[in-house]
């Protein structure tokens, strides 16, 4: 996985020595806010409504044990206790001092991490399968191209100063976890006629206050030409993206105005001329790169089948556990654990310094000292033996991590809103408690089965709201904090933004109007294995209006 090289490390050294003396000069009055507000985005460090807030990468969502206990240490030692994983698989803390923050990042240098590009009108952190080098389904293990793109992209002189920032996604399975064709680039692993593996390219995906689905840019591009076709898209975004109005800045913007056909033609010319040069990737060099995604030295072991419907006959919470949370692994014997950060009523993603600990633990002994960070706000054991469940599941009981919700109603993704960020209109984290303590019933929640709920502040949409079957955005109107409801929303392969249904919701009427959603669906599904989502596109959003509105 991602290691520090010695450009890497000696480039950290002295962005440290760097940054450490601009907070010198910031807190003697040398350097003013506006001075200091660009070097310190380029660290990480925003300005939120009540503290500094403090963004750490985790390139494609994959930490050691070591590197999560480190992020503890951080917690509880700057910190108040707690950290809060993000939508792009990041690590975000709410209230550090600033002159805490040269010491910080001095702490993650240990451990090979740090803040750089996790802001800024740059390239961000590529972002993966959460279950990547370990799904059954997979075709190719992405974290290793997401590697190389890491290296070519950080620090790229051409595009440290884009339009806007540029956001990138892969997938290398055919069922999209990782939402790509709602970025600035998205990439899906492929097979072509020869049925050799290669990337499906998506572009001008992205949410916010314009939400647009990912246009199909090409079909099938080849390992060693990956990075000149990327390189050749940011080209074109960078000479034609609009910088004279940053709500029309984002890639998404230029292939809707200028048309997916065009902008093809533009990338395929730029491909064509950069093409089998410098970016070609040798084998070699992707034969090495791939070798630290080498998979964990499995047991032979035979494939143990679990009676879930007995385990929740015995222990219904632990049945539960076992029919939501667990993902089919490729290595017989073994399989993936998503451990939900969505206690009821808790606020999504946080996680404290103790839970960090303890899951640490859990990956260094039973998960080959590896853990993920999903962009649903979760974390994830990736190599887990299913004889070890138990012991896994009673450590996770007593740190109050057990909850067997995963894709469930309560497992809500919801950005910080109004109670730390300065952009938001509106509260998103109280919203995202209200649900989950309404529908904390587990045969209630059961019941209901995949439902995700998404729960943006502000039209930003960092909850992701328009990905969600439904959706939940914070407004302000006349004082009032407000809440409309959008339904049909799908982030996975089969992409699809949610729509408004009507008028918003006052923030103590919310959970009833999802109940009605729910109880009308409940009413109206062909079977009870139809989802949510299926039930919308089969009926349309007249009669979901209808439910919540009443008739007109």
């Amino acid at each position: 996985m991602y290691r520090y090289d010695e450009f890497d490390a000696a480039f950290v050294r002295e962005r440290t020595s760097q940054f450490s003396d601009q907070v010198r000069r910031r807190i003697s009055g040398e350097l003013t806010e506006d001075q200091f507000r660009p070097l310190r985005l380029m660290n990480g460090l925003y300005l939120q409504l009540h503290a500094y807030m403090f963004r750490i990468a985790i390139p494609y969502g994959t930490l050691h044990a070591r590197q999560l206990r480190k992020l503890a240490y951080i917690a509880r030692t700057y910190d108040r206790g707690y950290g809060h994983f993000t939508t792009r698989t990041n690590i975000q803390f709410n209230w550090p001092r600033l002159t805490d923050v040269p010491a910080m990042i001095e702490h993650l240098n240990e451990v090979e991490m740090h803040s750089i590009q996790t802001s800024g009108n740059c390239i961000r952190n590529t972002t993966t399968d959460q279950f990547a080098g370990a799904a059954a389904d997979e075709i190719i293990d992405p974290r290793p191209v997401a590697e190389i793109i890491r290296q070519w992209s950080s620090l790229h002189p051409e595009f440290s100063y884009l339009p806007r920032k540029f956001k990138i996604a892969m997938t290398g399975a055919p069922a999209d976890r990782a939402a790509v064709k709602f970025h600035d680039i998205g990439l899906r692993a492929a097979r072509n006629e020869d049925g050799a593996i290669g990337w499906e390219v998506w572009v001008g995906g992205g949410l916010g206050r314009t939400p647009m689905v990912g246009k199909l840019c090409r079909d099938f591009v080849e390992h060693e030409h990956l990075l000149a076709y990327l390189e050749s898209i940011v080209r074109v975004y960078n000479r034609h993206g609009r910088r004279d109005n940053k709500y029309k800045a984002r890639i998404k913007i230029l292939v809707h105005e200028t048309g997916i056909d065009k902008i093809r033609e533009e990338v395929e010319a730029e491909f064509a001329a950069i093409k089998g040069g410098t970016l070609t990737l040798p084998q070699e060099e992707l034969d090495r790169i791939s070798a630290y995604f080498a998979p964990p030295t499995f047991e032979l072991v035979n494939e143990t089948r679990l009676d879930i419907e007995r385990e929740k006959i015995l222990d219904p919470a632990y049945g539960t556990w076992l029919e939501r949370n667990l993902n089919p692994h490729r290595q017989p014997g073994y399989t993936s654990i998503t451990i939900s950060l969505k206690p009821i009523g808790g606020a999504p993603g946080d996680a404290t310094d103790r839970q960090m600990d303890a899951i640490a633990d859990l990956a260094e002994r039973y998960s080959f000292d590896e853990l993920r960070v999903t962009h649903e706000q979760n974390l994830v054991l990736p190599h887990v033996k299913i004889t070890d469940l138990p012991a896994i599941y009673q450590v996770l009981v007593a740190e109050g991590l057990a909850e067997g919700n995963a894709g469930l109603i309560t497992d809500m993704i919801a950005c910080p809103g109004l109670d730390f960020c300065a952009l938001a209109n509106a509260r998103s984290i109280p919203i995202a408690q209200a649900i989950s303590h309404r529908f904390a019933a587990p045969e209630r929640q059961r019941e209901i089965g995949e439902l995700k709920i998404k729960i943006s502040g502000c039209i930003n949409a960092c909850g992701h709201h328009h990905a969600g079957h439904i959706g939940i955005l914070g407004v302000e109107k006349k004082g009032t904090e407000l809440y409309q409801i959008t339904v049909g929303g799908d982030g996975t392969e089969t992409a699809s933004i949610g729509q408004i249904l009507g008028p918003g919701f006052v923030a103590e009427d919310v959970p009833g109007a999802i109940e009605r959603l729910v109880d009308f669906y409940l009413g109206q599904r062909a079977q009870p294995s139809e989802r949510f989502i299926d039930a919308f596109r089969r009926i349309g959003d007249a009669p979901f209006k209808e439910a919540l509105y009443g008739a007109a």
